[in-house]
């Protein structure tokens, strides 16, 4: 598994993540793509926000948020955010690399920083932030067939966002597009 993550080091994206609409990114973000074993198979770790939050409330997310000043780089970042959001130390993670970064039509320019947790932990969700904590599989993730494209309009530019289900749970907008784009990578490296 370590060498299949490490070959993400090298992704390269390309124009067809559905944005019809770039605006210049006014907030750096970053997540933590976090890999793992559970129940006989490697999983996705997600969250799914707090309904009460002023913005993306209820939406399915990887636990992460905005690069801080005091943070030294986006790897940081997305392990302060993920200890904060899900309890999870950082001890129990080895970051295998930093991805390209995601512009969303919210202004925002994330870091999906990829990593392998090495150990378990019982996830601990901030009341204020996370409704739930749920693995994604990884095969699911990585199945390019099972992503869904729906059309949008905003602010009068058409595009297209891509969504993938799960169960009860409806992954869409820059979490499932991270996700397509290490689904591509996949299919074009294996």
């Amino acid at each position: 598994m370590a060498s299949w993550l490490a070959g993400f080091a090298g992704l390269q994206v390309g124009d067809e993540d559905g944005l019809g609409l770039r605006l210049p990114p006014a907030k750096a973000a970053a997540v933590l793509v976090a890999v793992h074993w559970q129940d006989g198979e490697w999983r996705i770790l997600l969250t799914r926000r707090t309904p009460h939050l002023r913005s993306h409330a209820g939406q399915i997310s990887f636990p992460g948020g905005r690069i801080e000043p005091e943070d030294a780089s986006a790897r940081v970042a997305a392990l302060r955010e993920a200890e904060e959001e899900v309890g999870l130390p950082p001890a129990l993670v080895r970051v295998v690399a930093e991805l390209p970064d995601y512009d969303t039509v919210t202004g925002y320019r994330i870091t999906p920083v990829l990593a392998l947790l090495q150990g378990s932990f019982l996830p601990q969700p901030s009341p204020q932030e996370v409704a739930e904590v749920f693995s994604l599989p990884l095969a699911l993730a990585l199945d390019e067939s099972a992503y869904e494209r729906h059309p949008y309009v905003r602010d009068g530019v058409a595009g297209h966002f891509y969504a993938l289900r799960y169960g009860d749970y409806f992954i869409w907008g820059a979490t499932a597009a991270m996700l397509r784009r290490l689904a591509r990578h996949h299919a074009a490296n294996s």
